[in-house]
């Protein structure tokens, strides 16, 4: 049996958090006794860990610099005795690894899950300095590798296990006809969908001028904005004075995202940088057609022309045509979805995600 800690700042509703959980829950109990430890504060994920019966520790990390948070996680470890700690995302990264080092687990593994432009000198040199001491660094794109290879880390440590989803199960499901009577929007209304958080990082006023351009060409078309963050108001005090709060519509944090899927005609994704990006993933599982920025890690994804178009970042006019495209050509729509579909179903499973990590923990202990 081997003893696994999984160590990551929240529980909030994100793209590694999702996976943390996923692979958390599915590691088969016959060989592995996982444990979560949660550093800052918990989320909605929560009950899904609780649901698998997965036990969970909060630190109560409080301050960026918080020492006493490092020595409550410490003691956790030195306690828990794992064969192998596994951190997701920096300030895990940071204090998980120490800790671990301090604790002396031999199994260390980082996780590396986004492109990050935000890391300055200090903490690229944690990581740096980190890596010396973690066996592997698990990634979930060769975009992400190619990122952190290039800021001096060593590249035959990263193992790249990608995102996995499930088939498409939508919850409560609802008519079209229904759900654009609850969005108060007309019958024939074509949905575009952009879902993710609030950040800049999304350039979801990008989506904001496309949707404006896209009114001027068609009068049926809306942008359902789902989600939640620290822009909002900014995005909606752009939207009202761009004058299309009567097409862009922030229907903020929500839980229903799989009624609405399947009735988007298209998922929007504008980001900068990503990781790799859950939304998209779960649109193209969806059957849903997408049009996205052409950067790593949704390169990974996107299929030009086979399930969906990727354009430049910032190219606003190019969302606007290949948008304008799908919804005049059904055909394409539903060959572009089907094949994103058929994609997901192939090989994005959350099946063989959580099996390349356990193979993975395997060959670390079985190299011991």
């Amino acid at each position: 049996m081997i003893r696994l800690l999984l160590i990551i700042p929240t529980l909030v509703r994100g793209g590694a958090e999702k996976q943390l959980s996923l692979l958390a829950a599915g590691l088969p109990r016959d060989q592995f006794d996982v444990h979560v430890a949660v550093l800052t504060h918990t989320g909605p994920l929560e009950a899904d860990l609780c649901q698998a019966g997965v036990p969970l520790a909060m630190i109560d990390k409080r301050w960026k610099l918080d020492p006493w948070a490092y020595w409550r996680l410490r003691k956790l470890i030195k306690s828990l005795r794992p064969d192998i700690v596994h951190t997701w995302l920096f300030a895990a990264n940071a204090y998980g690894r120490q800790a671990a080092i301090s604790a002396g687990v031999m199994h260390i593994v980082a996780g590396e899950r986004c492109v990050d432009p935000w890391k300055g000198p200090i903490q690229l040199s944690i990581d740096r300095v980190l890596a010396k001491h973690t066996e592997r660094i698990v990634t979930n794109s060769s975009g992400v590798q190619e990122f952190y290879v290039s800021r001096g880390l060593p590249a035959e440590k990263f193992t790249i296990i990608p995102n996995g989803i499930g088939p498409f199960q939508p919850r409560d499901s609802v008519t079209r006809e229904h759900l654009l009577g609850e969005l108060s929007l007309p019958a024939n209304s074509r949905l575009i969908g952009a879902i993710g958080r609030l950040w800049p990082q999304k350039r979801l006023k990008d989506l904001i001028w496309a949707a404006d351009l896209l009114k001027s060409a068609r009068d049926d078309s809306h942008l359902l904005i789902i989600g939640d963050g620290p822009q909002r108001w900014r995005l909606a005090r752009y939207r009202d004075q761009n004058q299309v709060a009567d097409r862009v519509h922030l229907l903020g944090e929500r839980d229903d995202v799989p009624r609405i899927l399947p009735h988007l005609d298209c998922l929007w994704l504008a980001s900068e940088y990503e990781g790799q990006s859950n939304a998209i993933m779960e649109a193209m599982a969806a059957g849903i057609p997408v049009v996205a920025t052409d950067i790593a890690g949704n390169r990974d994804l996107v299929i030009p022309g086979e399930t969906g178009y990727l354009v430049p970042v910032g190219d606003r006019a190019a969302f606007t045509r290949h948008t304008h495209e799908l919804l005049n050509d059904a055909a394409l729509a539903r060959r572009l979805g089907d094949a994103g579909r058929a994609r997901m179903l192939a090989e994005f499973s959350i099946e063989r995600m959580i099996e390349r990590h356990a193979q993975l923990y395997r060959e670390l202990i079985s190299s011991s």
